[in-house]
C-alpha cells in the first residue's frame, strides 16, 4: 500500500514538471485586462478601438482638426471661439489670451512654453497607426473592416494635413514605432509634396468607404461620408490656395479637388441650410441651440452634458474675446448688397445704433444691439440692470474692449449655468462651410472669375436665408480691397466667408492662406467712444 502511494505522488508530480515546462499551459490570457492578442476579433472590437481615437481628438490643443471647447477648466482659453483672437475678427486683451495676441503679433516662441494648438499630439498617430497594424485581424468582411479603416486614414489625414499647414513638412509615419526605431530616432522630414499625396490618398479612402450614415441620428456620434467629403474640401482647399499665393506648382490640382469634394456633398448628401422663414433670426438661431441632434445644418458637433464632459466657455469668452472689431464690423454689407464704402444706405457710426440700419441682417444677429438686450437676456444675471454697450472702465455688467458684444454664440441658459458645469455645443462642421468652399475653389480656378450660375448654387443660398441680394458675378471693387490683388468678385466671397463664419475659427488660417497677413498688422479699433454720449445711462451707471 505505501508503495502504492509513492507511485502515484511520483507520478503526480512529473506530471506537474510536465505542464510546468509547456509554455501554453503558463501564458495565461489576464482575466482582469484586455490584451493585443486577444482583442481585434470582432466589428465591436475596431468600432471601440475608434471610439478611443474620438476621445483623443477632443484634446484641442494637441490635436487642433475636430475643434469643439476644451471640457473642464480650461474651456476658458482653448477651443473653436477663442481660435478668433489669432485673427482681425475679435480683441482679446485678457492676461490668459495673450498667446493669441502674441501669435498674431508674430511674437510668440513655441520653446519658450506651451504652445498652441497643434505643435504636438504624436501619441494620436500613434494610437491611429497601432490600428492600422491590427485592424486586419478582425474576422469580419472587408467592407466593414474599410468603415473604421476609413475612420482611421480620415484623422491621419487630417492630422497630417494640419501639421503641413503649420510647418510646410513632417515625417510621414503609418505603422506602430517603438522608442528604439531607427525611423523614429534618426528620421527626417518628409517634402511637403510625399505629405500632401499621402494626406489626399488617407481622405479619398476615407470618403470611398465610410458610410453615408452611421445610424446614430447626428446626435453627435461618428463622423459619416458626407463630413468626410466636408474635411476633404477645407484640407483640399487651404492646401490649393496655400500653393497659389506662396508660389508653389499642384495648386489647380486640389482646388479642383476642394470644389468638387464640395459639390458632391452640396448635390448628394442629406444637408441643407438651417432656416424657418425668418430672416431676421435663422442664422443666430443655429447657433444658440443646445441640442443640435438632425439638425439639417450640422454635419458634426461635440456635445457637452452634466456628469460626463462640461465647459463655462459662455462664461469667459464674452468678456475674454474683447469684442469683434470695427474691421469686422465694417464688412457686412448694406441692404442694396454694396459695401459702406459704395452704398448710400450707410448711415455712418457717429451714433451706435446707426451701424445696423440698412446693414446684412447678420451683423444685428451677431453683434448686440442696444434694443435687443432684452431679447437675448444679455447681461451679467441682473439682464435689465445696465445699458449697452459697455466698454472696459464703466462700472458694472458685462464689458468688452472693443464696444461690440458678440451675440452669434451667447445662449443666456449655457452663460449662467454655475461654474464648470455647463453643456454649451461647439459646431465643427456645418453644410454652409460647403458653399462657401465651393464658391471660393472655382473662382480661383477660374482666375478670379466664377459663373452666376456657380454663385446661385452656393453662396446665394446663404444670402437667401438673411434676406440679402444675391451676389452678382461682376461687382464693383470695393475699395477697401483693392490693395489685395485679387478680382472683384473674389474679395466678395472672401468678405462672404468671413461675415458667415465669423467666431467659427477659420479667420487666421484663411488669411494665412491667402497670403493676407499684412492685415494683421492693422490696429484693432472699437466703436466710436463718443457713441456712448448717445447712450441712455442706467440708474446704476448715473451713480
Amino acid at each position: 500500500m505505501k508503495n502504492h502511494i509513492i507511485k502515484t505522488l511520483l507520478i503526480a508530480f512529473v506530471a506537474i514538471l510536465s505542464f510546468g515546462c509547456n509554455d501554453d499551459f503558463l501564458e495565461k490570457v489576464p482575466l482582469d485586462e484586455i490584451s493585443n492578442s486577444s482583442f481585434w476579433n470582432s466589428e465591436n472590437d475596431l468600432r471601440v478601438y475608434n471610439n478611443s481615437l474620438y476621445n483623443l481628438v477632443r484634446n484641442d490643443e494637441n490635436v487642433p482638426i475636430f475643434m469643439g471647447h476644451r471640457d473642464g477648466f480650461n474651456s476658458h482659453r482653448y477651443g473653436i471661439w477663442h481660435v478668433e483672437g489669432f485673427s482681425d475678427n475679435t480683441a482679446p486683451r485678457h492676461s490668459r489670451h495673450d498667446r493669441y495676441q502674441q501669435v498674431r503679433a508674430g511674437k510668440h516662441f513655441p520653446t519658450g512654453g506651451a504652445a498652441p494648438y497643434g505643435y504636438r499630439g504624436f501619441d494620436f498617430l500613434r494610437a491611429i497607426n497601432v490600428g492600422m497594424d491590427n485592424y486586419g485581424k478582425a474576422q469580419v468582411s472587408d467592407d466593414v473592416r474599410n468603415k473604421y479603416v476609413g475612420e482611421a486614414r480620415l484623422m491621419r489625414g487630417w492630422f497630417y494635413a494640419d501639421k503641413i499647414s503649420k510647418f510646410g513638412s513632417a515625417q510621414w509615419v503609418d505603422r506602430e514605432l517603438s522608442t528604439d526605431d531607427e525611423e523614429i530616432l534618426n528620421g527626417s522630414r518628409d517634402d511637403r509634396d510625399l505629405v500632401m499625396n499621402n494626406v489626399l490618398e488617407d481622405l479619398n479612402f476615407a470618403v470611398a468607404n465610410i458610410p453615408n450614415d452611421w445610424g446614430d441620428g447626428n446626435a453627435p456620434g461618428r463622423l459619416n461620408r458626407w463630413g468626410a467629403l466636408l474635411v476633404k474640401s477645407r484640407v483640399a482647399l487651404f492646401e490649393g490656395t496655400w500653393r497659389k499665393y506662396h508660389g508653389l506648382s499642384g495648386a489647380d490640382q486640389w482646388l479642383n479637388e476642394a470644389a468638387n469634394a464640395a459639390l458632391e456633398l452640396m448635390n448628394d448628401g442629406p444637408y441643407a441650410l438651417h432656416q424657418t422663414g425668418d430672416p431676421a433670426s435663422d442664422y443666430n438661431a443655429i447657433h444658440r441651440m443646445t441640442d443640435l441632434s438632425g439638425n439639417p445644418e450640422v454635419i458634426y458637433w461635440r456635445r457637452y452634458q452634466r456628469g460626463i464632459f462640461t465647459n463655462h466657455v459662455q462664461s469667459y469668452h464674452r468678456g475674454y474675446n474683447g469684442g469683434a472689431t470695427k474691421s469686422m464690423v465694417e464688412d457686412y454689407l448694406c441692404t442694396d448688397g454694396k459695401p459702406i464704402t459704395l452704398s448710400d444706405l450707410y448711415k455712418g457710426d457717429a451714433v451706435y445704433t446707426d451701424i445696423f440700419e440698412n446693414r446684412d441682417p447678420r451683423l444685428r444677429q451677431t453683434v448686440l444691439h442696444p434694443a435687443d438686450q432684452a431679447i437675448y437676456r444679455y447681461g451679467n444675471h441682473d439682464f435689465d440692470a445696465y445699458t449697452y454697450p459697455r466698454v472696459q472702465g464703466m462700472p458694472g455688467g458685462l464689458k468688452v474692449y472693443t464696444g461690440y458684444h458678440i451675440i452669434k454664440v451667447y445662449e443666456v441658459g449655457a452663460a449662467h449655468a454655475s461654474y464648470n458645469s455647463s453643456e454649451t455645443p461647439a459646431i465643427t462642421m456645418r453644410f454652409g462651410e460647403a458653399l462657401l468652399n465651393y464658391a471660393e475653389a472655382k473662382a480661383e480656378l477660374g482666375g478670379g472669375t466664377i459663373s452666376q450660375e456657380d454663385l446661385d448654387i452656393s453662396i446665394n443660398l446663404l444670402r437667401a436665408r438673411v434676406g440679402m441680394p444675391a451676389m452678382d458675378a461682376n461687382p464693383e471693387m470695393d475699395p477697401r480691397y483693392a490693395g489685395d490683388g485679387i478680382s472683384a468678385v473674389l474679395a466678395e466671397i472672401r468678405r462672404e466667408r468671413r461675415v458667415e463664419l465669423f467666431m467659427e475659427g477659420f479667420r487666421y488660417d484663411d488669411l494665412r492662406r491667402w497670403k493676407q497677413g499684412k492685415k494683421l498688422e492693422v490696429k484693432d479699433y472699437g466703436m466710436r467712444w463718443d457713441c456712448l454720449l448717445y447712450t441712455s445711462p442706467s440708474p446704476r451707471d448715473r451713480g
